[in-house]
């Protein structure tokens, strides 16, 4: 054959673009295959019952027009090499032997998998049908297409009659491997007595660069070497009998698998279908009897050949890993090693996830789940590949100067040393020389982009010129041309196609097709402590897929992105579900610990300190000795591992593998592996922080603020310690936690601290208040239980002292604290609405009482016909209660506030220290809410005066409700005296207060009145001292009581009057004394208190602002 006719055939073109075109096809078949075999996807219209006649008609028709021109293309490529008799050789023509036979696998599995398309027929027939509707004729493909479609329903035999003639070329291709598959296809033993991928084994050696006659086969896949000789073969049978060679290549290739692949998932179970074919055929009786023999030595033996290799490259892959990463200047000569090793692991990987996924029953199940040590070489190969991508220039640099230096003058004396070298020939190989030559290290210093692909086309194409029969130089005479050039096409793909040659050694985009199976070496792996480290492989294994896409079939894009997404995300979550729950566990740890040192657990020890002073009798044996803190740490045996040992170590190992890439790319997403630890880390601190408070609504049994504040310590110091294990941001992640606990509701809708702790107070500590079973103390700066019989002890100071208002404020800060704030007032305001109803019933009779204050004898007769008189006092005692938890709970604010910003604390103190009574009284309301929410109290309370600004009766005049405000004020002081006949009326000095809570009416009349009077602008001075005169009036007429039960707690009810003036900074003593004997108040204290110091010192820490009479002119 001339060469111009050998130009023309345009060998390296052709085969490019028919293996290109004949992988799109096998994509589009998968996608159509899956989608109709899956409900979930498969298009109505095949299923709808209107459309059966129509589809068993359609059904007898079948064009298909990607296959069938596919089809006809290669028909006539290898007929054209057939007829040229070409030269086959993966080690001299690599790259035109490695595409002939991808061709032929291709094509072969097209065939196979078209016939598995089980609706091919009718979705032919329909493209077919709407062929003739769209443009009025059929398809001229149509009658060949549905010819060749009912030919190959039995697709084999017809493939071995097709490929009958062309026998001569593929066994000639194949036979070229025999040498290299039996070379590759050994056992870890003969792997370790070679010391393959060793550097260390040869150390002198350690800076020669690693170099070969057949470059390219020596990270060539293994699988694909199966592939290739199994289905030539299989095409190609007549083959096995002709050389013994042929015959030990196949029965080789069929002891090493039992499933091969066809495309993806889709893998073709090979010993049965060979078996099948040749028991068809006659006189291949002792090839149907090789294939049975090698099936049994592939389920007995080739289990444990795969993982006896996983096991080795681990423990070598994991040696050059470390010895390139430390000397990343061994990457220039030892590149080579690096491919090799990604090789061997995909092909292991690979083998694998499909025997996984497709053997079912084995007596060995171990040899084909190899799940828990997988994820270490997963992560390998990613350390490799990331450590390539990462010296990329270190690469670039030793190539560059091998190819100008040593390539170009050895492809020089082998082009002088040929007898026999045409012009054209020439011309082309000494242009690989002058390209070559004038390379140098200055382009990489300037990162100039490479571009070797015309060169690596060019060798492609005199591979097929000079591969044909009678070429004018024949590459099979020449090999060493064929060995220097693969060696240079390897070299400049290091400079210019590194992505591409990690693809190539090492791409496992196929395993996006195998869920399960990698689902469970995932899980396996997440169940094996030593393999932790390594389980970020599996996310990291995601970013391959997007390899999985091709152009010709675009609607698998969004699919497979889904894929992709939803595996990557479920292993993310999984880490960091399992890395979160180690956290919190180790939490929990730390709060028990934190626990014992509560002041509470020291009881038992003072008791024992107490009874070895008083030699009392020692505790009795049943009782268990209870250790001390710090008895954990105390160990003789550091083997001896605690349970927080086990967490550290466990959490360690999570953190490397979360930590070991910032983010990396899945379809276009960019993954943060920490965010999803982040996240989970929130989730679960939130629910742990709610547990600990422990609330039961049933029970109303919840834990002290203090405990919980101890316990969110414990939890906080050991989340801030993570940054030493993974790269969080353990600040952000505690303030957004403690940072919802302040509101209503945290991110997910649920309970926090806030709403909880409201609840309680409100629902259990102030309702018991109001039924008088909780006293409020003043004296202990808490409220204080009754003791009952017949009721579980409780007790409500453990609840409310400073100390728990301190750490109610520290827990849910000063958005909480509002929160708080405002329930109670809502409650408040109830109350004042309750009480205005009230006095609208009463509303004649409290007029008149209001103009009688100085005629006792009118008053004395209008006070029988008031009723509800009782009712208000109670509704006003529980505004007081719920005021003065208020102002508890304020000042521990304020004492924590001042802690933690004391820089806020000072200004805000000063600019409240500016307001007079001349200011406009909307700049003092802001300033006051200012204040209020650094829990600094204020005479005026700003939210009292929302709320019940808020609370107008509907349709009253302004004046009406002043009115009715002024009128409240009466009928709190006209009925005062009843309180004298309620036995518990009496002043207790041991709390400062009295057992029926009255006290608190001083706080429930001097707020309430501040707030309403501000709301109609009034004066609040005036109000107060026509309630003194009212209530004065009212409580000296006790003195003529006759009936001694009505007046029997005279003296105690007296001094109320004294507790309302302190109450206040808007009355003084002097004023009480104009109306109200101070003799009484005297001999009231001498007879209560005993000769104490008489009166009430106003707390330091929570003096009223000062704020005086307004000017405006009283009602």
């Amino acid at each position: 054959m001339s060469l111009p006719s050998v130009y023309q055939n345009k060998f390296a073109e052709k085969l490019t673009i028919l293996n290109d075109r004949g992988r799109g096809v096998l994509v589009r078949i998968y996608n159509i295959k899956k989608t109709c075999s899956d409900p979930k996807t498969r298009p109505p219209f095949l299923s709808d019952k209107a459309m059966e006649p129509s589809v068993k008609f359609i059904n007898k028709k079948f064009p298909h027009l990607d296959v069938r021109s596919s089809t006809d293309h290669v028909y006539e490529l290898l007929n054209t090499i057939d007829a040229s008799q070409c030269f086959f050789d993966i080690h001299v023509n690599y790259d035109f032997t490695k595409s002939y036979l991808d061709l032929v696998v291709t094509y072969v599995s097209l065939v196979l998998l078209l016939a598995r398309t089980e609706d091919r027929r009718l979705l032919i027939g329909m493209y077919h049908c709407a062929h003739e509707m769209s443009h009025g004729t059929s398809d001229p493909s149509f009658a060949r297409l549905g010819q060749m479609v009912l030919e190959y329903d039995h697709p084999l035999k017809k493939l071995t009659e097709e490929f009958g003639p062309h026998t001569k070329a593929v066994t000639s291709a194949l036979l070229s491997l025999h040498f290299l598959f039996a070379r590759r296809n050994q056992g870890a033993e003969q792997w370790r007595s070679d010391q393959l991928l060793s550097l260390l084994g040869t150390a002198g050696t350690m800076l020669s660069p690693a170099s070969s006659d057949t470059m390219a086969c020596e990270y060539l896949s293994l699988e694909v070497m199966e592939r290739w000789i199994l289905m030539g073969f299989l095409v190609c049978p007549g083959a096995l009998g002709s050389s013994p060679q042929c015959l030990e290549l196949w029965r080789l290739a069929l002891q090493g698998s039992l499933y091969v692949t066809l495309l993806r998932d889709e893998a073709l179970q090979v010993h049965k279908v060979t078996e099948e074919l040749l028991s068809s055929l006659k006189g291949y009786g002792k090839r149907v009897a090789d294939v049975k023999e090698c099936k049994e030595h592939a389920v007995a033996h080739s289990g444990s050949l795969h993982r006896g290799r996983r096991a080795y490259l681990r423990g070598a892959v994991r040696e050059l890993e470390a010895l390139l990463e430390d000397q990343p200047g061994l990457l220039g000569p030892k590149a080579l090693f690096v491919f090799m090793a990604l090789s061997f692991c995909r092909d292991e990987v690979s083998w694998l996830v499909r025997h996984a996924e497709h053997v079912t029953k084995t007596k060995t199940p171990e040899d084909f789940a190899d799940s828990s040590h997988i994820a270490e070489l997963l992560f390998l190969m990613e350390q490799l590949r990331r450590l390539v991508r990462r010296q990329v220039g270190v690469l670039q640099r030793y190539h560059v100067q091998y190819l100008a230096r040593f390539d170009a003058l050895v492809l020089s004396e082998v082009i002088q040393n040929l007898s026999v070298c045409p012009e054209e020939e020439s011309i082309i190989l000494s242009s690989f020389v002058s390209s070559l030559s004038a390379l140098s290290v200055k382009e990489v210093d300037d990162k100039e982009q490479f571009d070797f692909t015309p060169l690596r086309l060019d060798w492609f194409r005199l591979q097929a010129y000079t591969s044909v029969a009678k070429a004018s130089l024949p590459l099979g005479s020449n090999p060493d041309v064929g060995r220097v050039m693969n060696l240079i096409v390897f070299h400049t793909k290091l400079l210019d196609s590194l992505e591409e040659l990690l693809a190539e050694a090492s791409d496992l985009s196929d395993l996006c097709f195998y869920p399960r199976p990698m689902e469970k070496m995932f899980v396996a792996t997440m169940e094996e402590p030593s393999m932790l480290r390594y389980s970020i492989a599996f996310p990291l294994l995601c970013s391959h897929f997007s390899r999985c896409v091709h152009p010709m079939c675009p609607e698998e894009y969004p699919h497979l992105k889904a894929i992709a997404l939803g595996m990557c995300n479920r292993f993310l979550e999984e880490m960091a579900r399992q890395a979160s729950a180690c956290v919190m566990d180790a939490c929990a740890e730390q709060h028990n610990l934190s626990e014992q040192l509560l002041p509470k657990h020291c009881a038992s020890t003072v008791s024992k300190a107490r009874n070895k002073k008083t030699l009392k009798q020692p505790t009795k044996k049943g009782e268990p000795e209870r250790d001390k803190p710090g008895a954990e740490s105390q160990r003789k045996d550091r083997t001896l591992t605690t349970n927080m040992d086990k967490l550290h170590l466990t959490l360690a190992e999570l953190s490397l593998s979360l930590n070991h890439v910032p983010n990396f790319t899945v379809f276009e997403h960019t993954v943060t592996p920490a965010e999803y630890l982040s996240s989970h880390l929130e989730t679960r601190f939130t629910k742990a922080i709610v547990a600990m408070a422990g609330y039961s609504q049933a029970t109303q049994e919840v834990s002290r603020p203090s405990e919980v504040l101890v316990g969110l310590s414990a939890y906080m110091t050991f989340i801030q310690t993570l940054g030493q294990f993974v790269g969080l941001d353990t600040g952000r992640i505690i303030r957004s936690v403690l940072l919802q606990q302040t509101q209503p509701r945290d991110a997910t809708g649920e309970q926090t601290l806030t709403t909880i702790y409201t609840n309680w107070y409100l629902e259990a500590l102030l309702r018991q208040a109001s039924t008088g079973a909780i006293v409020l103390a003043p004296a202990l700066q808490a409220f204080t239980t009754v003791p009952r019989e017949g009721e579980p002890p409780f007790s409500a100071a453990e609840f409310s002292d400073v100390s728990e208002m301190r750490a109610l404020a520290e827990l849910i800060g000063p958005y909480g604290m509002k929160f708080l704030s405002d329930n109670l007032m809502w409650h408040v305001g109830s109350q004042v609405t309750e009480l205005k109803k009230l006095v609208n019933e009463n509303m004649d009779t409290l007029v008149q009482l209001r103009s009688s204050s100085c005629k006792p004898e009118q008053m004395a007769a209008l006070l029988p016909r008031l009723t509800s008189a009782e009712n208000v006092l109670k509704r006003m005692t529980i505004i007081g209660e719920i005021l003065s938890f208020r102002a508890m709970a304020q000042q521990g604010l304020r004492e924590v506030f001042s802690r933690h910003c004391p820089f806020l604390m000072g200004p805000i103190e000063c600019l409240t220290d500016v307001v007079t009574p001349d200011t406009d009284i909307q700049v003092t309301l802001s300033i006051f809410e200012l204040a209020s929410a650094a829990g600094i109290p204020c005479e005026v309370d700003p939210a009292l005066v929302n709320v019940l600004a808020g609370s107008k009766t509907d349709g009253s005049s302004p004046e009406e409700d002043y009115k009715v405000a002024c009128l409240l004020l009466v009928f709190v002081a006209v009925s005062l005296p009843l309180l004298a006949s309620d036995p518990a009326s009496v002043y207790n000095t041991e709390v400062d207060g009295y057992n029926n809570n009255i006290h608190c009416l001083a706080k429930a009349i001097i707020h309430v009145s501040a707030a309403l009077f501000t709301v109609h602008n009034k004066n609040i001075e005036t109000h107060l001292k026509e309630f003194l005169l009212l209530a004065s009036v009212s409580l000296l007429q006790l003195g003529q009581e006759t009936d001694k039960l009505r007046a029997r707690n005279r003296d105690s009810i007296s001094l109320l009057m004294q507790l309302i003036v302190a109450e206040s900074s808007f009355l003084t003593v002097d004023m009480l004394e104009t109306c109200f004997p101070y003799v009484l108040l005297r001999n009231a204290y001498r007879e209560h208190l005993g000769g104490k110091l008489m009166g009430r010192r106003k707390e330091a820490a929570g003096q009223p602002l000062p704020f005086r009479a307004r000017s405006a002119a009283p009602g």
